[in-house]
C-alpha cells in the first residue's frame, strides 16, 4: 500500500472519516495530499492544533529500525513506519535518530505546516543519515 495513502487512512480513522468531516476540513483551508476516484482527500489546517497536545511515539520499524508515530491529545495523526521520503520500510538506525526526525515534523505542525512534510535534506541537516 502506498505510505500517502496509508497516513492518509491513518489520519482519517484518528479524526473522523465521514465526507462531511472531510469536507468540512476542505472548507477550512486544508491542503491536498491526495486523490480518490471519487473524492479529494485534505490533511486538516494546521490551526486546528495551536493549542493541543501533541507528542511522539517511538516504534520499531523493519530490520531492527525505528520510526515514530505523531499524536494529538492521545489519538495518531501521523503513523510514520518508514523514513519518510525514501523508498523501503526500513526506519532510522537509532531511536535518538526517529525522535529528532519526530521532533522536526511536530515543529512543522506548530509553525502551520501541513501536512508537515521532512525533505532529504532536512533529515541531513539533524544528523538523520
Amino acid at each position: 500500500m502506498n505510505k500517502v495513502v496509508l497516513v492518509i487512512m491513518l489520519l482519517l480513522l484518528g479524526f473522523g472519516s465521514s465526507a462531511q468531516q472531510i469536507n468540512g476540513a476542505n472548507a477550512k483551508g486544508g491542503k491536498t495530499q491526495a486523490t480518490t476516484s471519487k473524492e479529494e482527500v485534505k490533511f486538516p489546517d494546521a490551526s486546528q492544533f495551536k493549542n493541543r497536545s501533541i507528542t511522539t511515539n517511538i516504534i520499531s520499524a523493519t530490520n531492527n529500525t525505528w520510526c515514530y508515530d505523531i499524536l494529538v491529545d492521545g489519538k495518531i495523526l501521523i503513523h510514520q513506519p518508514s523514513k519518510p521520503g525514501m523508498e523501503g520500510n526500513e526506519g532510522f538506525k537509532t531511536k535518538v535518530i526517529a525522535q529528532k526526525v519526530a521532533a522536526l515534523v511536530i515543529q512543522k505542525i506548530k509553525n502551520g505546516e501541513m501536512p508537515p512534510s521532512v525533505t532529504r535534506e532536512e533529515m541531513k541537516k539533524i544528523g538523520a543519515f
